[in-house]
């Protein structure tokens, strides 16, 4: 997967993104919170917006329609992302994230030009099919399977928990093959949505996140070409994934941060207007810690992904570096948001606040792209392996 640390983007014409990107979450997705929250799903107009911003290719490259966004400019748009409903960010994450950097990093010339360019529009949504019932942050326990033919490759399987499979216009598909010397490895294969034995499962309902949308997919003997095998390679599909998990991962990490650091201000507003005893709560010692641990949180944690997508895109770290990320910031998150109920007290389990959903939207963050736990088998076992390496060239 060929990257370049020289920004496509000067970081002059970036911060007038950013701050665009801002104003519009704020001014425009933050307000209809609750209508996203009730309805389950992101209204047409601001879709619509969205993708006329350039938001459902900010990550794509500039050659394709998108902005050429890299990953250091990323993290600072899903800070921003992270700060209204994470439904708003779902609806184009796929397209810049794991499904999309499938086909920038691997994809063959003649794939780029098919999909990019319209995903780069918003006019095709494509989605990631990895996760299975008995594969999820391992996929060597994948159940799916892709059998070659003379004329082209079937699939049959089964995917769990797949973002905006209902609407999406291609899956990227992984599966294990059958029928070649490479038996048995991860291929990776574009099938686009209404082929023939294909089957979107109902809408799945979620603790958090609404207006999110993820359902099961059903590979029932789907055909497709030879052309569909992402980079033509059958390797390339293990690679692939762990390369797009691995960014993703930092995205993710940033992501949290921004949710978090909406829990912070409005644990803070909450602090000053609320008074208990004629006095605002927030003049009370204990809550004054509560916060300063928010506070520490947030900083710590965003500073640790811009540090993680830094070392992302110069290579100097793409295991540790996004892993740590993830863990701390999604753990970091999750009790920001805790606290922030805690704060709010009674208020802070009630639907109309805005905390009660950021305690539910911020739970999956510790799940998805690999759970806190599998990061922490990542981060042990490249230690150790840099360990290994090191007393070996001594």
């Amino acid at each position: 997967m060929s990257t370049s640390a020289a920004e496509a983007v000067s970081a002059e014409d970036f911060a007038q993104i950013r701050a665009q990107v801002r104003e519009f979450v704020r001014g425009e997705v933050v307000p209809r919170e609750r209508e996203i929250a009730d309805n389950d799903a992101i209204p047409e107009d601001l879709r619509r917006k969205t993708a006329a911003m350039g938001l459902f290719g900010y990550a794509l490259p500039q050659d394709f329609g998108g902005l050429g966004l890299n990953i250091t400019q990323d993290v600072e748009l899903a800070l921003e992302f992270g700060y209204t409903a994470l439904a708003f960010r779902s609806m184009f994450g796929t397209n810049n994230g794991i499904a999309g950097q499938v086909l920038v990093g691997y994809g063959t010339p003649e794939q780029k030009k098919r999909w990019l360019e319209p995903m780069a529009e918003g006019a095709c949504v494509a989605s990631f099919a990895l996760t299975e019932p008995e594969a999820g942050s391992d996929p060597s326990g994948m159940r799916t399977t892709a059998t070659w033919s003379a004329d082209g490759w079937s699939i049959s399987g089964q995917k769990r928990f797949i973002t905006n499979a209902p609407f999406a216009d291609l899956f990227v598909t992984f599966a294990k093959v059958r029928g070649t010397e490479a038996e048995g490895k991860v291929a990776v294969f574009l099938v686009p949505a209404g082929t023939k034995g294909l089957t979107v499962g109902p809408k799945d309902h979620k603790m958090g996140q609404q207006g999110a949308t993820t359902a099961e997919l059903f590979f029932d003997e789907v055909r497709v070409g030879h052309d569909a095998l992402v980079s033509g390679e059958v390797e390339t599909g293990f690679r692939a994934a762990m390369t797009v998990l691995a960014r993703g991962r930092v995205h993710i990490a940033a992501l949290s941060m921004g949710l978090a650091q909406r829990a912070l201000e409005e644990s803070v507003a909450h602090a000053a207007q609320n008074r208990q005893g004629g006095v605002p709560i927030g003049d009370r010692q204990l809550v004054q810690a509560m916060l300063a641990e928010q506070q520490s949180l947030v900083m710590a944690g965003t500073a640790l992904v811009r540090e993680a997508a830094r070392h992302y895109l110069d290579g100097s770290d793409r295991r540790i570096a996004p892993s740590a990320a993830k863990l701390f910031c999604t753990e970091a998150a999750g009790k920001v948001a805790d606290l922030a109920v805690q704060i709010h007290g009674g208020m802070g389990y009630m639907r109309e606040v805005a905390v009660e959903r950021i305690y539910r939207d911020v739970r999956l963050l510790r799940l998805y792209e690999g759970t806190s736990e599998i990061q922490k088998l990542i981060i042990g076992r490249e230690l150790m392996r840099q360990q290994r390496d090191g007393a070996s060239r001594a």
